[in-house]
Order: structure tokens, then sequence, then C-alpha cells
């Protein structure tokens, strides 16, 4: 399973609010926006920040999705 952050993109979406205004409200660094539109990993204290900032749940900023591990085998 991996972290995606697809709930906190809608949820910008939904408060017409872009990942700059993000940055600046919950104190965050560029590269740990980058990092999140990456999929990487950001420290529970960051998403406590955003979480605080936008007034929300930790479900509306990210949710765990299952690896895809299927292989095509070509026969």
């Amino acid at each position: 399973m991996h972290i995606s952050y697809k709930p906190l993109w809608h949820t910008l979406v939904e408060r017409n609010m872009r990942k700059e205004d993000l940055r600046i409200a919950a104190g965050l660094t560029t590269n740990m926006i980058a990092n999140m539109g990456k999929g990487k990993n950001i420290s529970m204290e960051t998403l406590v920040r955003i979480c605080e900032a936008l007034n929300c749940g930790i479900l509306d900023v990210i949710e765990l999705e299952k690896e895809d591990h299927s292989v095509d085998k070509a026969e």
C-alpha cells in the first residue's frame, strides 16, 4: 500500500485554493508540496499542519491505495 494525496487535491479544488495557498497557510516548503505531487511520504507533523490549516480531517488529505502488482504475462 502507499499514500495518495488525491483527497488533498480534491479538497483544494473544492475550496478554490492553489497549492501555493496551501503552502503559505500551512507553512510548508516548496519541496514538501513537490514531494506530495510526486506521491512521496511526508511527516505526520506536516500532515497535522495541513489539517489544521484547512480545518479538516486526515481523510480529507490522504488515503491508502493498494499497489497494483499485476503483471501482463504475454505468452
